[in-house]
């Protein structure tokens, strides 16, 4: 029951969009002393939609509202009143306590039936969308543009009735309709990551260098064989790297230089570096490839770290077959990962991990943010989020950056 002579209105205004109509709305609920209860606003294609939910003494109500309605006139924009409740707006304060989500949605573009399939699988695990951002550009319709990339972020709000399944729902939705997801707890670790270790082979490059080295050593398409068994995790990654190595001895170490300057870098990686670098990101490879090749990725884009395996040479400049020190798998990485974390001060939820092999999984899990690149299909079973509609920047979206706050 109201006993203080007070109550609501919520204002909704709709129009094109100029600088200014804020200001002057706020002026006048600034001369009847109104409080603002909430406030929220949207742009799309210079046309605005402002909501504000006002509380206010009932004896100005009438004047404020009839000098709102002037001030639209003459603003050419649309405006609407809404009375709330005492009773309908506590039952809003309430909600404040439910959980919060970020699902993300990428792809080379998004068609209406892709965010039908998103939105539905939303609904149907009984979340509320809270607002809705694009954080891509707008692209344009005359001139074709190379590496065109679409991405949507929805603010949710409540409790997944069934987390498992809205993920394998997700999953599917990603292989069918072409887009990838990340569905992430809207909390304080999630805008504050700071540290990020990323797989080399086949997630910073597009190929497998111990590939490229047997194909110069002549055992190119058995090495090939056992590097895809790996990496699916068919066999033991510690004792495929072994019996690989043992078949590169005798290469001249002077192939590593040639391979190294000619690997394809994958795509979206120079924005991506340049991006995290500016924002202060630390940034590491953790491989289980070779140190030769990450050092080099290293000098190229100012890399903090560089976690690999170090390639036995002899004193005539020949690989010995065999590698020395402690061999980087699966379960080093995820060591490295805290490891890098307690040094850098950083919190593991602050932490995100990306690759593309069985080998990568334990650093995936272990982050605060785990990230399947191009993976195989173990790997994105068992990842929370996946990329494999577009480049590397794509971590960026999942980690809210919008374009217009980079640069390439």
């Amino acid at each position: 029951m109201n006993t203080d002579n007070k109550e609501q209105i919520l204002i909704s205004i709709t129009g094109k969009d100029h600088p200014g109509l804020t200001a002057s709305v706020m002026g006048i609920l600034a001369k009847y002393n109104a409080q603002v209860l909430d406030i929220g606003q949207a742009d799309i294609h210079a046309n605005l939609s402002l909501g504000i939910l006002m509380r206010i003494d009932s004896n100005f109500s009438g004047q404020v509202m009839k000098e709102l309605l002037f001030k639209a006139t003459e603003l050419q924009v649309q405006i609407g009143f809404s009375p709330v409740s005492d009773d309908e707006y506590e039952a809003w304060v309430a909600l404040q306590g439910k959980n919060r989500y970020i699902l993300t949605i990428i792809g080379r573009s998004l068609s209406a039936r892709q965010i039908a399939a998103a939105t539905t699988a939303i609904a149907e695990q009984g979340l509320n969308i809270d607002s809705i951002i694009r954080l891509t550009g707008r692209p344009s319709i005359q001139h074709k543009a190379s590496n065109v990339r679409a991405c949507i972020e929805f603010s949710l709000r409540g409790t997944p009735r069934n987390p498992d399944d809205m993920k394998r729902k997700l999953m599917t939705l990603s292989a069918e309709e072409d887009m990838d997801f990340s569905f992430q707890n809207d909390d304080m670790y999630r805008r504050m990551r700071r540290l990020i270790c990323f797989d080399m082979d086949s997630t910073l490059i597009q190929t497998e260098c111990i590939d490229e080295l047997a194909q110069r050593a002549g055992v190119g398409e058995k090495v090939k064989e056992i590097t895809a068994r790996a990496m699916r995790g068919e066999i033991d990654f510690r004792e495929s790297l072994k019996e690989r190595v043992a078949l590169l001895k005798g290469l001249d170490k002077c192939v590593m230089k040639d391979i190294a300057e000619h690997m394809p870098i994958t795509e979206g990686v120079p924005r991506l570096m340049s991006v995290l670098k500016r924002c202060g990101y630390k940034i590491a490879i953790l491989s289980g490839g070779f140190t030769y090749f990450g050092e080099y990725l290293q000098r190229m884009f100012g890399i903090d770290y560089v976690y690999a395996n170090e390639l036995a040479i002899d004193d005539n400049g020949k690989l010995t077959g065999r590698c020395t020190g402690e061999i980087v798998d699966g379960r080093r990485k995820a060591e490295l990962l805290k490891l890098i974390a307690q040094v850098e001060k950083v919190n593991l939820a602050q932490t995100i991990a990306v690759g593309d092999g069985a080998n990568d999984l334990p650093m995936i899990s272990e982050a605060g943010l785990g990230i399947a690149f191009h993976a195989k299909p173990r790997v994105v079973a068992n990842a929370q989020q996946s990329i494999n509609t577009m480049g590397l920047d794509g971590v960026l979206y999942f980690l809210g950056f919008k374009d217009s706050y980079m640069s390439e």
